[in-house]
């Protein structure tokens, strides 16, 4: 039975492979280009016809390449936000990030509505490194390991800074302006309105390069210290590297929750925990999974699309549920 079960888990750990992830990424990236309100076929693009090349270049593909950015961004985000903390039950989402992220949009929007994308992703990311910094830093202090209750507080923390944007919102009539980012959405995501996305990528090539570091110092500051590694440094910038890519989806496409949490949890499942060997089929994974919940999304309800922060949250908590039933399970 042991070896069937071992067996079992080598075929799923094969699909995870960047090679049929790539082949996977690709398929549903075709699917995507062809699926919408707008109905053409790549028979009327290679005969010409303009108007299907107008929907594919200013839409279609801005919105692909957001997809793609945005799934493998908080898919690595969350990674290295889980490998720092210790806990496979924190994300951007479980620990804050994104509610700080999202009081930060309401900053810049009430101290610098005439700012630039780019002017409020700053505003945004300062916010993001703010919250992040300030959940490892109450969990320090309590000194609370629980794999459980170490998420909860980051949900409370969320909960009660979410629930003073709102109400700032309210004050200053701005509940709209901020519903956008209330729940994710790539409707809107034209040429001109995505290319922030790109400012992920440097944060993604910095936690490559420093993904050993990261795995260092997830053994914990005692041991982290002991082989050398200084481990403020390096909590600096792996918290820097979380809290900018949350900025830069924040500010572009609103909150996706729990993407962070359920990717790298089913990657380390069938992987295991190395950080670096796990970096790309965390970010291809993300990518799959957040580019077939965006076409099932237009699918379903056609010609209508429901929001991809709606498809992602209710995936996310059946996901985040069955964790907490196979902890309880494994004690």
């Amino acid at each position: 039975m042991s070896l069937a079960k071992g067996r079992g888990v080598c075929q799923i750990s094969a699909i995870f492979r960047l090679a049929y992830l790539s082949a996977a990424l690709a398929v549903l990236s075709l699917i995507s280009l062809f699926v919408g309100v707008s109905s053409f076929s790549l028979f009327d693009l290679l005969t010409g016809d303009n108007i299907a090349a107008q929907v594919l270049v200013i839409s279609r593909v801005p919105r692909m390449l957001a997809v793609i950015l945005t799934g493998a961004g908080m898919s690595i985000s969350g990674l290295i936000m889980q490998q720092l903390s210790r806990n496979r039950f924190v994300s951007p989402t479980t620990a804050g990030t994104s509610e700080f992220a999202r009081l930060g949009v309401l900053i810049s929007l009430l101290i610098v509505p005439q700012a630039s994308s780019l002017g409020k992703m700053v505003i945004v990311f300062v916010f993001s490194l703010l919250g992040a910094f300030l959940f490892l830093g109450v969990l320090q202090r309590i000194k609370m390991q629980d794999a459980v209750f170490v998420p909860l507080i980051g949900l409370m923390m969320g909960s009660v800074v979410s629930a003073v944007t709102t109400l700032v919102a309210y004050r200053f009539d701005l509940v709209q302006s901020i519903g956008i980012w209330l729940m994710g959405n790539f409707a809107m995501v034209t040429v001109g309105r995505y290319e922030l996305l790109y400012a992920a990528i440097p944060f993604v090539v910095v936690g490559f390069l420093w993904s050993d570091k990261f795995t260092i110092a997830g053994m914990g500051k005692d041991q982290a210290t002991s082989l050398g590694l200084n481990y403020a440094s390096v909590m600096y910038v792996g918290l820097g590297v979380v809290a900018g890519i949350t900025a830069v989806v924040v500010a572009s496409v609103g909150r996706i929750p729990f993407l962070g949490l359920i990717i790298p949890n089913i990657i380390t499942l069938y992987r295991g925990d190395h950080l670096r060997s796990n970096f790309f089929s965390a970010g291809l994974f993300g990518a799959v999974f957040l580019l077939g919940a965006d076409i099932a999304g237009r699918i379903v309800i056609a010609p209508y699309e429901i929001p991809i922060g709606l498809t992602v949250g209710v995936l996310g908590s059946a996901v985040f549920l069955y964790l907490l039933g196979r902890r309880q399970r494994n004690e």
